[in-house]
């Protein structure tokens, strides 16, 4: 398979998060993800933002979410477009204004708007 998961899974409700440990731009994240046959994890709900948050803290390492910002300035969508329905916001974010289209995941749990070129933790959803 094309990730290696030693343990770095999560399942909640009909979803699998998995992570392959691998800290890489967002478009490469998504093409990985995409390669194995999932997308980029995106939670729509507390349960699913601690299954992330899970593997987040396993790695110490902050990782992108799939959610990206819309062409409206600090509106966020889903990648597949859909609206957000659950966010979990880091206080004061997302403060980007149009400059920081992608969103990563803190140690925390909670989010904040980044830029999409830099090397943050790849998890993926199935």
């Amino acid at each position: 398979s094309v990730l290696a998961l030693n343990g770095k899974i999560r399942e909640v409700g009909e979803k699998i998060f998995a992570s392959n440990g691998k800290e890489v731009d967002f478009a490469s994240a998504l093409e990985s993800c995409e390669e194995a046959g999932g997308t980029l994890a995106a939670p729509m709900n507390e349960e699913e933002n601690k299954a992330i948050l899970d593997i987040v803290k396993q790695y110490n390492r902050y990782a992108y979410l799939g959610i990206k910002e819309g062409e409206i300035s600090g509106q966020f969508k889903y990648i597949n477009g859909m609206p957000l329905n659950y966010t979990k916001w880091h206080q004061y974010e997302p403060n980007g204004k149009g400059t920081e289209n992608c969103v990563e995941m803190y140690t925390d749990g909670s989010w904040n708007d980044k830029k999409c070129n830099l090397y943050r933790l790849t998890i993926c959803e199935f």
